[in-house]
């Protein structure tokens, strides 16, 4: 990125203040000359700011207000393609920045459909981002099980709002049929907040007797919300280690309180279920829903068996009941 003119003025303050973000500074090398000949080289005129690159099309010049913030905010914008083919370089713009994203999941190639979906993202650029990804290799995958896309479920066209609690969106027609037309109106019908989110859940279990109980997205509302009840959810991803490392303790918990039928111990697999409006950062994260709020708070105690008897002898009245033994000991 380069500012070229005079080397003084509000544009020129704006361009050294915008050089020193750390939020483009790893991804533009930045120059300044006084040298007007060299304004065409950036897709500018003097005194002006520009930008090369290496995708679509360069050298791009900027024509905003003389901000820091603009300039920013241009030179993020500018260093996205107008289709991505999703990586990790493309983590930041979408998740980080809260950038919505239209999301084509195929493994194919040169298909008609294909062919649309970029030629509107030339279209529409601007209006969302537009990605393309597979499902079974590296980051793909991994954004794939985020989402929800399997193989079987190829070509499929995803709509994600990170800035929306990562609200995720299904197109429901038939991909291959896609048009121009289609997607625009899709993407409207998203800004205008028509369009209904899909939230992931694996079936309801057949048999959920045990002493820890498996909550699902379908039947999170029934079981969490239930005023007769404490419920605290051990909310976890198969894959982390301290959940794995927690599981044991969890167990004995459930087996402790098994007979109190208004105390439910329970886990929820946060990475193939979802709720809406609930947001888990964090693996293992522990949430207490007791009978008179359920608007749930984070767990605060510690993470051994003991700690959780004491912690309920506190705050739970299900608890209290089934063993008062325990608040004598307190």
């Amino acid at each position: 990125m380069a500012y070229v003119g005079a080397l003084s003025g509000d544009l020129f303050d704006a361009f050294i203040g915008a050089a020193k973000r750390d939020a483009i500074s790893e991804k533009y090398s930045f120059l300044h000359t006084s040298d007007e000949s060299c304004a065409g080289t950036v897709g500018t005129t003097a005194p002006g700011v520009g930008a090369t690159r290496r995708f679509d099309d360069s050298p791009v010049g900027y024509t905003g207000a003389a901000s820091s913030d603009d300039i920013v905010a241009w030179a993020k914008a500018t260093a996205v393609p107008k289709l991505i083919t999703f990586s990790e370089d493309f983590i930041e713009p979408i998740f980080a920045d809260h950038n919505p994203a239209l999301i084509l999941f195929t493994e194919e190639t040169g298909t008609g459909y294909q062919g649309v979906f970029s030629q509107a993202a030339g279209d529409l650029q601007g209006e969302i981002l537009f990605v393309t990804s597979g499902v079974t290799d590296g980051i793909q995958s991994r954004l794939a099980e985020f989402i929800g896309v399997t193989k079987e479920d190829l070509p499929s066209l995803r709509l994600i709002s990170p800035q929306d609690q990562m609200l995720k969106y299904v197109w429901e027609g038939d991909v291959t049929a896609l048009t121009g037309d289609d997607i625009k109106s899709y993407i409207e019908s998203y800004k205008a907040g028509s369009l209904k989110p899909h939230l992931k859940s694996e079936p309801v279990p057949e048999n959920n007797n045990g002493p820890v109980t498996t909550i699902v997205g379908k039947n999170w509302e029934e079981i969490v919300m239930d005023e007769s009840k404490d419920v605290l959810v051990k909310y976890y991803a198969p894959w982390c280690g301290h959940c794995k490392a927690l599981a044991p303790t969890w167990d004995e918990l459930g087996v402790h309180v098994k007979d109190v039928a208004d105390l439910v111990i329970a886990d929820f697999d946060a990475t193939a279920n979802e709720v809406a409006g609930l947001e888990i950062r964090g693996y293992p994260t522990l949430k207490w829903y007791p009978k008179d709020n359920k608007a749930g708070s984070d767990y605060g105690g510690g993470r051994e068996i003991g700690d959780f008897k004491t912690w309920l002898a506190e705050n739970s009245s299900a608890y209290k009941a089934a063993f008062p033994a325990a608040q004598e000991e307190l």
